[in-house]
């Protein structure tokens, strides 16, 4: 038979020190681990520590596992394992189980993007990822475990530090945002989503989709020019737009449509060539002007916008508890699948009919910027 001391001599040195310090046992599974990868910026904080709100955080947790579906020339997993203990098994049964016959670790960290994958004929990534956001949600209220999703922008730092009122009666969103439609598209829906989910009456999901590509953009702005207003509000607090139009710096741009089942308008422009932030305004109703901000993304390394992710990351972890609403990103996930189907046309999305209950206390970063550091 083997006993519970057995096992722990066997253990990975992480394990040991994570028993001592009395620390929650993490398995990190990755697709790749290289210089300013997902799991370098997200799971290397939870290795190696990060500043927040001012102040140095050392890992509230102990990385004991890892697993990474590719090992590129530069990888960096390796050399972390070597350094700070843990072991990287070749498989993701091994990395839960550490090798055993029963789950071992209280907390899994899957960050399944970058690598070198095909695209399909959409342009999406073929990840190696379990593509079924509404079973695995389902599956983790069924077993009641904690689950955490999403884009680091609704953690993020704002510019002016707008947060909806509880409550506000928001009649339009108008979101600008850059980079690949699938992608960068997944941020540019989780950034207004957690702004609007705060308005009357609560998040009840969406009703219908869209998207309308290249010069039908434009056409579409001309014939729905009640967006103008804070379609310029959003612009205006753009630190990186370039000189001129919109129309005159962009030669593909992309905007997503989306209806609530509110009655909420909201859209999102994909504007790569115009300028490479993310901003978002909001028509109030009984208000003359809109309210805007950017959401500001930590342009080079540290890249510190992925330390608030981080803390939140550790939070669950030790508290048992979902920070942020899961359903907020099963909300999202499913308006992008849809919209990479619905192509020019309105997609009724009846499956989207998503309750979304927002964190009664704001979580985006309100300390100090960490500086730049150089580049290697």
């Amino acid at each position: 038979m083997i006993n519970r001391r057995h096992r722990l001599q066997a253990a990975p040195a992480a394990l040991w020190r994570a028993a001592a310090a009395g620390k929650k046992r993490i398995a990190v599974i990755a697709t790749e681990y290289r210089l300013d990868s997902h799991a370098d910026v997200i799971a290397g904080r939870l290795i190696k520590g990060y500043e927040y709100e001012g102040m140095r955080r050392e890992p509230a947790v102990q990385v004991v596992s890892m697993y990474t579906d590719q090992v590129p020339h530069n990888d960096l997993s390796r050399a972390l394992a070597a350094k700070y203990g843990f072991k990287i098994y070749p498989t993701v049964r091994q990395a839960l189980t550490l090798g055993g016959d029963q789950l071992a670790v209280d907390s899994v960290v899957l960050i399944g993007e970058h690598g070198n994958y095909p695209d399909n004929e959409k342009g999406q990534k073929l990840y190696p990822r379990y593509p079924k956001a509404k079973q695995m949600y389902d599956e983790s209220r069924e077993l009641r475990f904690p689950l955490m999703a999403g884009s680091s922008l609704p953690v993020s730092w704002r510019h002016p530090p707008l947060e909806l009122d509880s409550g506000a009666p928001v009649e339009r969103a108008v979101t600008v945002f850059f980079g690949g439609k699938e992608a960068y598209g997944f941020h540019a829906l989780e950034a207004p989503q957690c702004m609007v989910e705060r308005r009357s009456g609560g998040e009840t999901g969406i009703a219908s989709v869209g998207c309308v590509e290249g010069a039908a953009v434009w056409s579409w702005t001309n014939a729905n020019s009640w967006f103008g207003r804070p379609l310029d509000a959003a612009l205006t607090r753009s630190e990186t737009k370039k000189p001129g139009s919109p129309r005159g710096n962009v030669k593909a741009p992309t905007l997503f449509r989306l209806e609530y089942r509110s009655g909420l308008a909201a859209v999102v422009y994909i504007l790569n060539g115009h300028c490479e932030d993310c901003t978002f305004a909001a028509q109030i109703r009984g208000r003359t002007e809109p309210v805007s901000t950017e959401i500001w993304l930590q342009p080079g390394r540290p890249y510190s916008h992925f330390s608030a992710l981080a803390h939140y990351i550790e939070q669950m972890i030790l508290a048992g508890r979902e920070p942020d609403p899961p359903e907020r990103t099963l909300l999202t996930t499913g308006a992008l699948a849809a919209l990479m189907e619905a192509g020019g046309c309105t997609m009724e999305t009846p499956h989207l009919a998503i309750a979304c209950r927002p964190p009664s206390h704001s979580l985006f970063a309100r300390g100090p910027v960490p500086a730049l550091e150089a580049k290697a």
